[in-house]
């Protein structure tokens, strides 16, 4: 089987850019491709907001609801704000390109760097969680966390180098299942609240003496963890070319169904949590949401497909990422903001290096924090929400410039979201800074400063590389062209017939380690004649690549500016890969060499080898 074989059957058959169309989402697949990450935020979002208010009480947890709806005000805020960026930027980007084009490019790579942050710590968040809840439903897979959430994000990785369609077939069905399962199980709390047939005493919504002790900044705390469940949201402005015609419309459909369904389920699953009177496991090993649904179902059929369900739809949740970071690096690099070959397209119309890049970079964080959620979450949501703001931030300035119509109501409403935006970024920064957050606050800084070296690098290669094409000429210059031989043999020959082609000016150049073998090889050069005059250099440190330095030198002192030099170099090639090892490869070394330090012609002329 060869490799092409093999990479077919894993990877799939390579498309056509003609099939770009087909590629392309539509809505019933955008969600579960688009909105997992969000939606999924209802298996941890409930749980952090009760590990903040755990520490003061259990009668503290009152405050989870009027905590989880002004999450649901912002996150209705954001889906409002978001659907104008997705209007008024058709062409994709989201927050980068609103930053970039409202506030400039300084503030545009800002905003790059903030969201591929977010999008790196929503895999590694999302697949620990996912993990999680395997944990919760069977404990004996406690020992293998690390191993478990680094296997499923290589399996999301492969998933998305087999292309959107595919990818969104096979994420659409447990996304669904999962939609299903939390709505019959909020369904099955507001019914039992509405009966009062609870399987354990709830908590009393009315905050008692209990709660003396709970603080403003315990109950900024709770809600910056909360917070959480917004992350994703962006992820839809980000991907706009890449829904079916009309695009934007069908953009906008999709982030308003995100929005009220992610307001059900964040809110149903807070309330009945409360309800239930549910306290989350210190350990981290039992989530909220499998206390949640035990108390609802019991251990039955409808609890471990919940469970399931949970685990499928955080391991998809990672798929916004793959989605959102492959195609923002790949428009950062457009805009020279990142490595230019982000911007290519694999074999099957993917952004193959952004994907792979994203998959290592998850499996760095999850190895690094042993799989836990709970110490990853700290780190999560800053740079999502230093990207709304920014984004709200460019909005208005644009709508304050066009003054287009109906601009006041939008203005109102981006200026609304980017104070709220600001506002919750401060509050995660404060509380979460000693936790973890100052790594994120840190970091950020020093990757804006290496994009900005990297758009800096492009700049000046394009500058030392550009020409006047009204005045540059094309000239023609006879090479003089040197051969490093290392013997008399097959590849020599046909190099030297090779180089006799392009130039009558060719030399032959040989080192010798000691006085008879430059005898010898004087002797052989002149019975075999090949018209050709041989250079012998004697190297008394036994190396071949400062001697012919030193030639070449020497040669250049002497060409004049009609002339160039051209180093082309006799290779041969084994018939299989093992007896490469066999050889030493000096010709590649050579090569390697001198490109890296010379401004002359290095070509290589291969003989290849048929036993």
């Amino acid at each position: 089987m060869t490799s092409d074989s093999l990479k077919k059957i894993v990877f799939g058959k390579p498309l056509k850019s003609s099939e770009m169309e087909s590629e392309r989402m539509q809505v019933w697949k955008a969600l579960p491709i688009l909105s997992s990450d969000a939606l999924s935020s209802v298996a941890y979002g409930t749980e952090q907001i009760l590990l903040e208010l755990a520490t003061v009480g259990v009668a503290a947890f009152a405050f989870s609801l009027p905590i989880a709806l002004s999450i649901i005000a912002l996150i209705l805020l954001l889906v409002l704000s978001y659907r104008q960026v997705i209007e008024a930027y058709p062409m994709g980007g989201g927050a980068y390109m609103v930053t970039k084009e409202n506030l400039g490019m300084v503030w545009g790579r800002l905003t790059g760097v903030s969201l591929l942050i977010d999008y790196t710590l929503t895999v590694a968040v999302s697949i620990s969680a996912g993990v999680q809840a395997i944990t919760s439903a069977f404990p004996a897979a406690v020992p293998y966390i690390v191993p478990l959430t680094v296997l499923l994000v290589w399996v999301m990785v492969w998933l998305n180098l087999r292309g959107t369609s595919e990818s969104g077939t096979v994420f659409a069905i447990p996304t669904y299942f999962f939609i299903l399962c939390i709505l019959v199980l909020v369904g099955k709390g507001i019914y039992d609240m509405m009966t009062g047939s609870f399987n354990t005493h709830a908590i009393e919504f009315v905050p008692n003496s209990a709660t003396n002790s709970l603080t403003l900044f315990v109950l900024l705390k709770a809600f910056s963890s909360g917070c959480s469940a917004v992350t994703g949201i962006e992820a839809i402005s980000d991907a706009v070319p890449h829904f079916r015609t009309p695009s934007v419309k069908n953009a906008k459909r999709t982030l308003l169904s995100l929005g009220v369904l992610l307001a059900i389920v964040f809110g149903g699953v807070t309330l009945i949590a409360l309800a239930y009177g549910i306290s989350p496991d210190p350990n981290g090993h039992t989530s909220v949401l499998s206390m949640v649904t035990e108390q609802a179902f019991g251990r039955g059929f409808l609890y471990y497909a919940t469970q399931v369900a949970t685990m499928l739809i955080l391991v998809l949740a990672a798929n916004t990422s793959f989605n959102g970071f492959p195609i923002l690096a790949s428009i950062m690099a457009q805009d020279k903001n990142f490595p230019r070959m982000f911007s290519y397209r694999g074999d099957r119309l993917s952004y193959h290096y952004g994907i792979i890049t994203l998959g290592v970079l998850a499996s760095v964080l999850l190895i690094g924090f042993k799989g836990r959620t709970d110490a990853l979450i700290p780190l999560y949501a800053i740079g999502v929400f230093l990207s709304f703001t920014l984004a709200q931030s460019g909005l208005v300035r644009k709508w304050i410039r066009e003054r287009a119509k109906g601009w006041i109501g939008k203005l109102i409403i981006n200026g609304l979201g980017g104070i709220v935006s600001l506002a919750v970024l401060i509050i995660f920064c404060i509380t979460k800074f000693s936790e973890g957050a100052w790594i994120v606050i840190i970091v950020t800084p020093i990757l804006l400063w290496l994009i900005t070296q990297i758009s800096h690098h492009y700049d000046d290669v394009a500058k030392q590389l550009r020409i006047d094409i009204t005045q540059d000429r094309v000239c023609t210059k006879e090479p003089v062209i040197i051969v490093p031989v290392a013997g008399i043999h097959r590849a020599v020959e046909q190099t030297l017939n090779y180089a006799k082609s392009l130039s009558p000016n060719v030399i032959a150049f040989y080192v010798s380690f000691s006085d008879e073998e430059e005898e010898a090889m004087q002797e052989k050069w002149q019975i075999w004649d090949p018209g050709v005059r041989l250079v012998v250099f004697k190297s008394r440190y036994r190396t071949i690549f400062k001697p012919l330095v030193e030639f070449i030198e020497r040669i250049d002192t002497h060409v004049s500016e009609k002339q160039s030099i051209m180093v082309i170099l006799p290779q041969f090639i084994p018939k299989k890969w093992w007896h490469r090892l066999l050889h030493n490869q000096s010709a590649a070394r050579i090569r390697s060499k001198l490109q890296s330090d010379k401004d002359i012609v290095v070509a290589t002329v291969p003989y290849h080898l048929h036993q």
